[in-house]
């Protein structure tokens, strides 16, 4: 049980670090991986957690998503525009692999769908 909870403390932490760096980075998404962090904490540590939760980070790229309301249109076209670039690299470099760029590209169109039309956007007055 102590095991689970380290590992979900160290991916937690790793979560919070990338996605530190892809708030300010424009081709690395913030959002994956403080969601990771969000739920990593959320297993392993109250304390930990309640940090998480209180940071500027949290409270500026998750918060509203986790609470149930949605994500900025801006967000939701941040992220989109980002898998699709990195997601475009795969598939150019799969070339010889038809199978791959097939489940590349399906797992494209479930994105962009589910940002689409199963995350609410939020009106730009109610951030």
């Amino acid at each position: 049980m102590k095991l689970k909870k380290i590992l979900y403390m160290g991916l937690g932490c790793i979560g919070v670090a990338l996605g530190a760096l892809g708030a300010v980075l424009p081709l690395l998404p913030a959002f994956p991986f403080l969601l990771l962090a969000a739920f990593c904490f959320a297993r392993s540590s109250e304390r930990l957690n309640r940090w998480f939760t209180g940071t500027k980070l949290y409270k500026n790229n998750l918060e509203s998503y986790v609470k149930g309301r949605g994500m900025t249109r801006k967000t939701k076209v941040k992220i989109m525009v980002t898998v699709t670039l990195l997601m475009s690299v795969g598939f150019v470099m799969m070339d010889q692999v038809p199978v791959g760029r097939i489940v590349l590209a399906c797992v494209w169109v479930f994105h962009i769908l589910y940002f689409m039309l199963g995350v609410k956007t939020i009106p730009k007055g109610q951030t």
